[in-house]
Order: C-alpha cells, then structure tokens, then sequence
C-alpha cells in the first residue's frame, strides 16, 4: 500500500489504477486483520472495511466521469458513496464505544461535544457558510457540499468520544491517525473547491492515503481485539493536555467574535450565540458530573463502611459471603441482575483484577455464576505477605460491572482481612484448644496409651508412672503390661478391634502396681489408625481397684446383715426359691423355719441395745452350728439368714419328708436350751419356731408365709416351741381371702384415698416432692394398713388396677399443683410393682406416658419407686420399660434400698436415678456406729454413681443432722411432716410459697 501511494504521485496517469488498488488493499487488510485476530465483536470493524469500500467506490465512479467521460462529477452518484462513508464510520466508532470500551465516563462524551462544538463553529465560517451564501450553487449543490463538513463535524465528535473514553493501544492510535488524515483531507479539499483550485494528485491526497493505509494497519495489529475485549477500569485524574484542549474549544466562540467585530460586522451572530449556549451546557453539565460523582462516592464510603463493620462481625466464611454479596447488591443499580461467589482464585491468575469470559472459568464456577458474558474477578489481597488464594467473582453485564470495578476491590480487600481474621481466630482457638487438651492428657488420672501396628506400644502418658511404676514403656507389647490373667482378654480385645472394628469389653483387667501390689484397672480400646494425627490404637485404662473395694463391700452389707454377718431376706428368699425349684425335679422336701427371739425386747430394756446386738450375733452362730450338726441327718441344711429385727430363717434342702424338717426344728430349739454368754453376762434366750414345707406350699413366698403363720401359733402357744403350717391355720387363709374380696370391691368402689407426705429438703425444710401413699378405710375394721393389704393385692394381681388408680390421680394431684403454683417445681413420687409392669397388654410405659401426656405434666416431675424385689424378679422385659421410661424422662427410684438382694448389680444394669434409703437404717444411725456407717458408705456411693438419695423415716432432729453432715439432702418423715391429704398438701404448699411459718402437719 505505501508502494502503491507512492506510485500514485510519481505516475499521475495512473492515479485511478493505483489509487482504486490502494482503496482494494485497505478494505483487505481491514477483513484480513478481522478473520487473523478475531475480536470479540466483528461488526463495528467490518463497518469500517465498509466505509473504506465505499470511499473508494465513490473515488472510482468520479474519476471515471471526470476523466473518462470527461462529464462533470459535482453532483453525482459518487456523493451518495461519499456520504455513506461517514454514516459508517460513524457507526463503527458507536459500535466500539457500546462494545469492550471499559470506561463508561460521561465526562468523556462532554469534552467530545464540546472539542466537536468549537471546531464546528470554526468549519461553519470556513467551510459551511460560503457554500449557503453562494448564489450560484444549486438547492442540491448546496445541500450536498454543507453535508460533508457536517459528516466531518459528526465523525470529529464520534471520534473524539473513542479516544477519550479508550485505553491507548497501537491500533487506537493509528486509527486515530487515519481519522486525522481523512479530515484533514476533506477540509483541505473544501478549502480548495470554494477557492476553485482543487486537483487530483495534491497534497490533500496525502490525507486520504494515510486513511486507507492507516486503518489497514490498525486492523491487523493484533492489538485490534483490545478495543472490543472487556477492560478493567484504572481510576485516573484529569491530565493538563486535556483540561487545556477543552480551555481552547472554550475560547474559540468569543475569539470569533472578536475578530468579526474587529473586521467591521458580526455576520455569524446566531452560530455563535448557539455555539456559546451549547459550549457553556457541556460546562454546567461536567460540572453536575462532578457533583453527582462526589454524592455516589460519599454513598459507596458509607455502604463500604457498613460492609466493612458487618464483615467485622462475621464469624466464619459463610456470614463474609453473606456480607459481601449485600454489600455487592446494595452498590449495584437496584434491581440489576447479578452474582457473587467467593471461591478459590484462578490457577493461573497474577493477583490483578481481571476480567475474564465466564465461560473461561473453571466450570464449576462457571456454572454458579449463571450466563453472565464476563465477571469481574477481584483477588483478595494478600495479608502480611501470604496469599489467600481466593478472589470475589462478580457476574453482570459489562456496563454493570464497570462501574462497581473500585468498589469491588475495596470490598475484596476488606473480606481478605475478615477470612484472615477468623482464619488466625480458628487457628488460635485450635491452638488453645490442643494446649486444653494436650493439658488434660498430660494431668488425667487415666493413662492413655498408643499400640502401633505390631500390639507394641508407641506412647504412654504421664499417669503411667503412678499405674505401672514408670512411664518408659515404648517398645512394650501391650499384652506385657498386664498380668498374667489377663493376657489372654487383652490378646482377644485387641484381636477383634483389629479384625471386627468392635471393642466388646470383658471383666476388668489386672496390672501389676508400681508397689507390686495387683490393681484393677477399667480399659477401652478405640481403633483411631485411619486418624493421621494418631495412627494407632488408643486404650485408655482407669483405676478401678478402689471402686471395686467400695462395691465388694457395699454389696456385702446390702445382701448380708450387718450385725450378725447372715444373709437378708432377699438372698434367703432366692436360696428357697432355687431349693423349691431343686426338689420339684428331684421329688425331694423343702423346708423352712422361720425364728423368733423370745421376749426379746426385754433384753433390750434391761441390758441395753448393746446387749442386744450381741445377742443377736451369737443367736445367728448357734443357729449355723445348729444347721451344721443336723446336716445330712434329716436333709441337707442351708441357709440360715436374718430377716430383720429379731427375726431369723433356715432352709433345710433336700429332706425326705416334712417329719424330717420337723426334727431339724426340735434339734434348734434343743441348742437355745445352754445360757449366751455375752460381755454384759449369761443370757438365756430361746426361740418360738415356725416351720413350713413344700408339702402345703408350691413356692418360696408360700413356705415364707406359712412359717411366718406358724410362728406366730408358736408364739401363741406359749413360746420356746415350734409349730408346723397345718390346716387348722386355714382361717388365717379364709380371713386373706375376705379382706382380698373387700380389697376388690374397694377398688371397685373407689373406697381409697390418697395421701402426700413431702419430701424435703433436710437442710432447709424446702418441698422438692410427695410420696403418694394409698390408704384404706375399710367400712368395719377401720383403717386398714398398707402392710396388711399391698401384700394381699400383690398376691391376687390387684396391685394393677389399685397402682392405675394411684399413679392416675397421683399425676392429677401433681399437675393441679404445677397450674396453681407454677414457681414450684415439685415431683410426685409413686411406687410401682411387678405386677403393673405385666399386666397390660400395650406396655406400662407407653400407658405411663399416656397419662402424664393426658395431664401435661412433664416426665421429669414424675417419679417412679420399686423395691428391689421387683429388680431381683427381672427377666429383662422390666428393664426395657425402665429403659423406654427413663429416655422419655420419667425418673426411676429404687425404694427400701439396702434391705434387698442384688441392689448393686442392678445399680450398673438399670436406668436408676434416686435411691431411697430405708428407715431400718435411720432408726439406728444416732445409737449405732455400724450403721452410721453403712448409710454413709451408701451416701458416698451414690455421689460417686451420680445418683439422689432419699432417706425415709426421718423423726428426729439428731438422725436429720447426721444426715446433713454425710452428704444426704433430701428426706421425708414425721420430723418434717406426717402423710397429708391432698388440700392440706395444696395448703402445705401455699405456705411454703407464702414464706408462712409451717406447724406440723398430719393426714386429715
């Protein structure tokens, strides 16, 4: 193209070959650098190969009249192509303005209008006037020649906007130049046409030339693509250049003035008054500009600075997104369509804001920021030299984004410091967190040990010392820490956790002491291998030797009678069952003898209680020697056993008949013939002896209640006698039978009342709860006493409807006092037995919770007792309801506890929440060291096994303080109050809530 202009000069015959080539190749080079470099948008460039094919179409056509036809070229077809260069000029600059231009500055468009505004003003008087005051020119003529320079005015304004608004780059410049060099070339020919000087060939050509090869060149630069492609915004400040250039647009209206009015006559008052009016517009408009621009940014500082408090606040990366993506749509145009995400920043991102195609983005991201074209994509900054590798995407429309460019980056620098705040925040909380725990490694009791692969020990924590004798035990297989009994479990546990992934602990391990005495310890297997922090298997080991002392010996003194060393009725009552259960397979006869210490009290009234303890102590050896002498003459002799006070049992298995029995009880009574020699002196004691066999009886409860009938014929008798169950104690049977009968119809007829004896706080008289208590009052005997008929109702099945009726409106009473005192928390503490957990078909649990549900009362105000009788009874259904109970939230209390069989075993296997102390042990705690010790043994246990406490039977103020100092709170007896009706227990409650001082308080 630059050979072909400069041919153009050096051969003018040839100027319309060349100059029509030199117009060809331009319009290739722009379509060429449009498929080479391939913009993002193509149509404002092809515009511009449009507008250079048709200048050089309209050059054609007048050098073909002008010089071929030799016709004249003013006006003709050639105009028309003339004229649609600057339509398409004007179009194609529109086009890269609206497309990639990054900067959306209105300022940009005033200073164009204004540049356009002066300039125009100048080729009004130059050009454009001359052309409207010449008489000779036609309507057509005129029309055609004042059209250019308007093109040129339109195409200066058009093109002036590209440039202020782009970023500068190769080809912005050179068609910049282009655009120069066509007007320059079109005034110039302007110029030469009014002065009627114009040729082809002359320096004006040089114009036109360098805007064929000028944007030629522009187009396949490859810096082309920036002109369409999406640019992030760089905020700058108004350069001097500028400002300058517009001061002189400014002046060139008054300076035209001057100088018409200099020369004698103002002859383009009205265009210069207009220029002036449009020039001062741009002025007042850039100045609103300012102003608007100076109120959004206060608006976008005071949203930022909400922003920047809100992120403040945020606590983890979820509430900075939240704050971020509010902040985002508070600074966009209401209503504008839009995300935010913050993710990780692009692999090959520099750290700069960008903004990428979206579809450039990995697609996950992608995907999540929708169909947005572009995203502005802000790095977080980097905190203290570490980068955060991640970065705030924005996904809008082009314009959109622009314009948040400056706030988004502030923002992303805001949210870089809150995810590094709560970033170093969690870091210093694990930190703290690992110290915490690393301390209570370092300084448990426990010893916490890691096996690695090989069972061979690869840590040991301090407390090993105190467990094993030292804490060097790295390298150690496990197993070897052990003793020898326990090899074998530790082998077996480890083997299964290995294999199974289950830990299903045994009886609890040995080890050797550090003083070389054996210890029991409690251990747990956990298989953390998969844990990269542990790698191995953790077994934590807990001393239980003591524990297990506390147990043995708890559990001695509540299966076996403190003072004589005997087994208790509820072991006695299991040995007789498994005797009866025995000798129906064997068709052997089972007998019992139950023993009472004649005039026993009176040893006590005279010697003293001291005196009478060792009575009883030395009664339970001669009756063991007794048994002993007998065994294997009449039977096998087993168990003899204290039932409580002065009373006393022995089993006899295994006999021939019931007459064999029968002289097992003459050899006893024979042994009480020889005087106790006790410290306070020769006792003579004897003893009055029922006797019961499995001849009248099918089970242990029917031989115990037989010889407890026969004793008291014994006693009848006369004393110092036994006496066999025989059918002339039938009456007493007949008589069981009739109070069960009035028993039904009692129940029936709703002939019970319901009394509540609270249950206190011992320290300060405080009400937590009442024990309802059924009561009989029998239409002929009177009040009956319980003693007399639970048993018969327990016997007949009885207890089911009579237990229905007391928990139905005991948890009625206690739900009437939740609505009239709802400050008070108070609980309603029912027993419950065997019996109610087996009869009723749908569960007694789910029926339990049935009723408080009925009443809205809460499961925590309801608690459930039952003696350990019920526990030795369990076949398992009973700790399932237990169980179903106590999840729900009922609480579940054993009651008479330590007067039973197996209360221990059954403290580690069921649900228990409360144990209620029986009043066999109070009563003796003031006068008996033994005692005071078992009940503060008992009370310690209980803290330890994290379990309540209830002593019953409280009736002094010395059993209340002994109580206090060991620990015990909670209590009931006549000490604090006798059995209420249910409006003295509202009224005891009243008062409490009144702060009324409380007299004793007795059932109506």
């Amino acid at each position: 193209m630059a050979a072909l202009v400069v041919a153009n000069f050096a051969l003018p015959s040839l100027h319309l070959v060349l100059w029509s080539a030199i117009g060809v190749l331009s319009v290739a080079a722009i379509v060429t650098g449009v498929r080479i470099n391939r913009p993002r948008r193509r149509a404002p460039w092809y515009l511009l190969a449009g507008a250079v094919a048709s200048f050089i179409t309209g050059d054609l056509i007048a050098d073909v009249l002008t010089r071929v036809l030799d016709r004249q070229g003013f006006p003709s077809v050639a105009d028309g192509f003339y004229l649609a260069v600057y339509v398409l000029i004007a179009a194609a600059l529109v086009g890269l303005i609206h497309i990639g231009v990054a900067r959306r500055d209105p300022n940009g468009l005033y200073d164009a209008v204004t540049v356009t505004a002066g300039l125009g003003l100048l080729s009004y008087i130059f050009l454009i006037r001359p052309y409207v005051e010449d008489p000779a020119l036609s309507v057509l003529e005129k029309g055609i020649s004042i059209a250019y320079p308007l093109a040129d005015i339109v195409v200066l304004a058009v093109g002036a906007r590209l440039i202020s608004a782009a970023r500068r780059s190769p080809a912005l410049l050179l068609l910049a130049a282009g655009g120069i060099g066509l007007l320059s070339a079109d005034v110039g020919y302007g110029l030469k046409q009014l002065n009627g000087v114009w040729e082809t060939g002359g320096p004006v050509d040089l114009g036109w030339a360098a805007f064929y090869v000028l944007w030629g060149v522009a187009a396949l630069h490859p810096s082309m693509r920036e002109l369409t492609e999406p640019k992030v915004h760089r905020a700058g400040e108004e350069h001097f250049g500028r400002l300058l250039l517009l001061g002189l647009a400014l002046f060139i209206a008054p300076c035209v003035l001057y100088f018409e009015m200099r020369n004698g006559e103002v002859h383009d008052a009205n265009v210069i008054a207009a220029s002036s009016a449009l020039l001062s517009g741009m002025v007042l408009l850039r100045l609103g500009r300012a102003v608007n621009v100076q109120r959004r940014t206060v608006q976008r500082e005071r949203r930022l600075r909400r922003a920047g408090a809100a992120l403040l606040m945020a606590t983890d990366e979820a509430g900075v997104t939240a704050t971020v993506r509010t902040a985002i749509a508070e600074l966009l145009p209401l209503g504008r369509p839009h995300r935010v995400v913050l993710a990780p920043a692009a692999g090959d991102g520099d750290g700069v804001v960008s903004m990428p195609y979206t579809r450039t983005l990995a697609p996950a991201l992608a995907e999540e920021l929708g169909d947005f074209e572009v995203t502005l994509c802000c790095p977080l900054a980097p905190v203290e030299g570490r980068e955060s590798g991640r970065a705030l995407y924005i996904a809008a429309d082009e314009v959109t984004l622009v314009g948040v460019q400056e706030a988004a980056q502030i923002l992303a620098t805001q949210a870089a410091l809150a995810l590094e705040r709560i970033a170093l925040g969690e870091e210093i909380g694990r930190r703290n967190s690992e110290a915490y725990f690393r301390t209570l490694v370092l300084n448990t009791a426990d010893v916490i040990l890691i096996v690695g692969d090989h069972d061979q020990i690869r840590y040991a924590s301090p407390s090993a010392r105190a467990l094993f004798g030292s804490d060097e035990l790295d390298g150690t297989p496990l197993p070897m820490a052990f003793a020898k009994e326990s090899l074998v479990e530790v082998d077996r546990r480890l083997h299964e956790l290995r294999t199974r992934g289950v830990d299903r602990p045994g009886d609890d391990l040995r080890v050797v002491g550090a003083d070389g005495r054996p210890a029991l310890v409690e251990a747990t297997f956990r298989d953390l291998r998969g844990e990269p922090t542990v790698g191995g298997i953790v077994v934590t080991l807990r001393d239980v030797t003591e524990r297990s002392r506390l147990q043995a010996e708890l559990y001695q003194r509540a299966t076996f009678d403190a003072l004589t060393g005997l087994p208790n009725r509820e072991v006695f009552l299991g040995r007789v069952q498994e005797a009866v259960s025995s000798g129906a397979e064997n068709g052997a006869t089972v007998g019992v003898l139950i023993m009472e210490v004649d005039d026993f009290k009176v040893v006590n009234d005279t010697l003293g209680h001291s005196a009478g303890d060792a009575l009883l102590v030395a009664v339970g050896k001669r009756l063991t020697e007794a048994l002993r002498s007998v065994d294997g003459s009449y039977g096998a002799a087993g168990t003899v056993a204290r039932l409580g006070g002065d009373e006393f049992a022995a089993l006899v298995r295994r006999a021939g008949t019931a007459a064999d029995v029968e002289r097992v009880a003459e050899k006893v009574l024979a042994s009480f013939a020889a005087p106790f020699q006790l410290p306070h002196g020769d006792v003579n004691a004897t003893v009055s002896i029922g006797v019961a066999t499995t001849a009248e009886a099918a089970d242990a409860q029917d031989l115990l209640r037989h010889a407890d009938l026969a004793v008291y014929v014994a006693k009848d008798a006369g004393k110092d006698r036994w006496r066999r169950y025989e059918s002339s104690l039938h009456s007493a049977v007949v008589e069981r039978h009739k109070l069960r009968a009035d028993l039904d119809r009692a129940i029936a007829d709703g002939g019970f009342l319901l009394h509540f004896q609270p249950i206190v706080a011992i320290g300060d008289g405080r009400t937590h709860g009442f024990e309802a208590l059924v009561r009989w009052n029998h239409p002929t005997r009177g009040m009956v006493p319980p003693a007399e008929f639970i048993s018969v109702a327990e016997e007949s099945g009885l207890i089911v409807p009579l237990g229905a009726w007391v928990l139905r409106n005991a948890v009625e009473a206690a739900a009437q006092w939740r609505l009239l005192h709802p400050g008070e928390d108070v609980y309603v503490s029912v027993n419950v037995s065997v019996r109610q957990f087996r009869g009723r078909e749908q569960g007694f649990s789910r029926w339990v919770l049935q009723e408080i549900d009925r009443m809205g009362l809460p499961p925590a105000s309801l608690l459930l007792e039952m003696t350990e009788s019920l526990l030795l009874h369990d076949d398992g259904e009973v700790a399932a309801e237990l169980a179903e109970l106590r999840e729900a939230g009922v609480r579940i209390a054993i009651d008479d506890f330590g007067t039973g069989f197996s209360s221990l075993s059954y403290l580690r296997r069921l649900p228990v929440d409360v144990l209620k102390l029986d009043k066999s042990f109070i009563d003796t705690i003031v006068s008996s060291a033994e005692q005071h010790a078992v009940v503060d043994m008992i009370v310690q246990l209980s803290g330890i096994l994290q379990l309540q406490i209830v002593a019953e039977g409280i009736e002094t103020e010395a059993e209340r303080d002994l109580l206090v100092t060991m620990g015990c709170h909670l209590g009931q007896g006549y000490l604090f109050s006798r059995p209420l009706s249910y409006g003295d227990a509202s009224q005891w409650l009243l008062e409490e809530a009144s702060g009324l001082q409380r007299g004793s308080q007795t059932a109506a």
